[in-house]
């Protein structure tokens, strides 16, 4: 057996293993410098994601209570004017029924169906209704309702309980789509 060609390749590995450890000592001082870098980057993170969650539970408690505080009150009269269909026919050039939700500009069959399982079944109870209560009642319909904007729907039902339906039609042509 030859002693040489088992100690030469023994040697080899011994030297490349002590020539490894070395270099990696020699590099661990840079990544010492690395980390201190990358956790100062860390708590600047920490900092600015704990800055940016107080601004938003700021801006939630904000909007919050914007949402708490009512509209004003749409003045709806007591005794409205008989429901007159000729009239109401004449001036939007189509046949009306009374309390038909659908005259409103936005609304179509299918929301006013989700009007009528909500309770909402005239204009008066449209008019009355705030745009939080009936945008909640399209977003529980899902979300092919919730995107509508139900904001003018209200004073155009007021519109059609009270008869005024030259004002109901002038409104109708400046809106697009129901949204002013």
């Amino acid at each position: 057996m030859n002693v040489p060609c088992i100690l030469i390749p023994i040697l080899v590995g011994l030297f490349c293993g002590i020539l490894g450890y070395l270099l990696g000592k020699l590099n661990s001082k840079n990544d010492d410098a690395l980390v201190a870098s990358l956790q100062a980057d860390l708590d600047a993170s920490k900092a600015h994601t704990k800055s940016l969650t107080k601004k938003i539970d700021t801006l939630e408690a904000d909007l919050l209570s914007k949402r708490k505080t009512k509209a004003p009150k749409v003045i709806i009269a007591e005794v409205p004017p008989p429901f007159d269909a000729i009239t109401a026919s004449n001036v939007l050039g189509k046949n009306i029924k009374e309390n038909d939700l659908k005259i409103v500009e936005g609304i179509g069959p299918k929301i006013e169906s989700l009007f009528h399982e909500a309770g909402i079944l005239t204009w008066r109870d449209l008019s009355e209704a705030s745009t939080e209560k009936l945008q909640s009642i399209l977003d529980a319909g899902g979300e092919n309702y919730a995107i509508h904007n139900p904001s003018t729907w209200a004073k155009q039902s007021l519109f059609a309980y009270e008869g005024r339906w030259q004002e109901l039609k002038d409104w109708h042509e400046s809106l697009l789509g129901g949204k002013e």
